[in-house]
């Protein structure tokens, strides 16, 4: 007899609470990291929609680990940024702010005393609802504001890094990103399950158009389709995808027997406001039985 499923759990989840990280997202920029290597040497990074912050950890532990090795440098900065309120992580700056807004921008760069910062990463989703045209369409969009932000605080040469769904669409955005990127591959860490839809863009080596202002105006260039809604011309293109981490590694699609000896950990970083509370003080009212 196998063991049942109560008896198995995720094992990046797992791994997570055991290491110390928010999140088993942080699995994902570490696998990303290890195969790009886009971490080398950062000393000022933004995060944007960054709670419950497991990759603002992750730029910690490697800002840090940069620093140590390069002690006359300064002190690495690291903003995260998001529209609900975060728990304090050390040595992270937080900054509760609309990613749509110049004023974000702005507020951004002044924590780095006026200088740009060296990469912009963003974990950042909408809720999906299952239909995937609808859920592509969405996170494009989130990726969009997000590139927008991107191009007011990020220094020529410097790196983008944000989750993308892939899709019958996804063409546009590679075209719309390589304006402003001439590397840009799209990568699917280990730790993502292969079920989802989900994967990141990374962007290598920031130059924007010349002469291009930035503006949280749309950025973007008009595309020519044809009769099947397919881009022509030289926006027709293949996007290069990668496979990263471990292959010896865990995969985020099985799932393992726990050890004997193994003991439930609790999250360790509980929601601060969660939104069960709401729905726990409403039946404790009655307000449902009215």
């Amino acid at each position: 007899m196998g063991k049942s499923s109560k008896d198995k759990r995720d094992v990046y989840y797992r791994l997570a609470k055991e290491e110390g990280w928010r999140a088993r997202s942080a699995f994902k920029l570490l696998q990303l990291d290890e195969e790009f290597n886009f971490l080398q040497g950062v000393k000022r990074a933004v995060d944007l929609c960054a709670a419950p912050g497991s990759w603002s950890q992750v730029l910690s532990k490697r800002l840090n680990e940069n620093h140590e090795k390069t002690p006359n440098d300064p002190e690495p900065k690291i903003v995260a940024v998001d529209l609900q309120a975060m728990a304090p992580l050390e040595g992270v700056i937080q900054l509760q702010g609309d990613i749509t807004k110049k004023t974000t921008a702005e507020k951004i760069i002044s924590y780095f005393d006026g200088e740009m910062a060296d990469i912009v990463i963003c974990d950042g989703a909408p809720d999906v609802t299952g239909l995937h045209d609808m859920d592509e369409y969405i996170q494009a969009q989130l990726l969009l504001a997000a590139l927008n932000i991107t191009t007011h605080v990020l220094r020529p040469g410097g790196t983008f890094v944000a989750k993308i769904f892939r899709g019958k669409d996804i063409t546009l955005l590679y075209s719309q990103l390589k304006i402003f990127f001439p590397t840009v591959t799209c990568s699917k860490p280990r730790s993502s399950r292969n079920s989802s839809i989900e994967a990141f863009i990374v962007c290598q080596n920031y130059q924007p158009p010349k002469d291009y202002v930035p503006t949280m105006a749309n950025p973007l260039l008009d595309m020519q389709y044809d009769d099947m809604n397919n881009l022509v011309g030289p926006n027709r293109t293949i996007v290069p995808f990668i496979a990263c981490g471990d292959l010896n590694g865990y995969d985020a699609d099985r799932t393992y027997p726990l050890a004997a000896s193994y003991k439930s950990l609790d999250p360790l970083q509980p929601p601060i406001t969660a939104p069960y509370k709401t729905a726990m003080q409403l039946k404790r009212s009655n307000f449902y039985n009215k």
